[in-house]
């Protein structure tokens, strides 16, 4: 996908969610603040589920029933490389939401475009929700990153 289209679809998505109200200016630094450990946190804890997921090592079976939205009963192989696609983008975003980059501000949107698209796959309404109110807060802080 062109650079120019991957804007296309982010400023498209992006006018969508300026419509809504914004959160308090002191709650999106806080985000902010907050933002590059959440990506690496959940970027790790997903891509454990999803190796244990596809039966790789299953030391980690059990955080498979805490759900990443991608549960067992789902599409399987597929919802589980989403998964690991979505989070292995979390990781990638770490060091430029640390530095407050747009780089690091992409990585995340193009997360949560492949979590809701994981979704839709395993047909959960709940997971598109999720995904849909994350980008509300991630179009929220955009304007703090370079």
């Amino acid at each position: 996908m062109a650079k120019t289209d991957a804007n296309q679809i982010i400023g498209m998505v992006e006018e969508w969610y300026s419509k809504l109200p914004p959160i308090p200016k002191n709650w999106r630094e806080v985000i902010v603040s907050i933002t590059p450990w959440l990506a690496l946190i959940f970027g790790i804890i997903g891509i454990l589920i999803a190796i244990a997921g596809l039966g790789i090592v299953t030391v980690f079976s059990p955080l498979i029933a805490m759900g990443s939205g991608l549960g067992a009963a789902g599409n399987g192989i597929l919802s589980m490389i989403l998964a690991i696609v979505a989070s292995a983008l979390l990781l990638a975003a770490f060091p430029g939401t640390k530095a407050n980059k747009m780089s690091g501000w992409t990585f995340l949107f193009w997360s949560g475009a492949v979590r809701i698209l994981a979704s839709v796959v395993d047909l959960s309404l709940a997971g598109v929700l999720v995904g849909l109110i994350g980008f509300y807060f991630l179009f929220q802080i955009k304007s703090y990153y370079k």
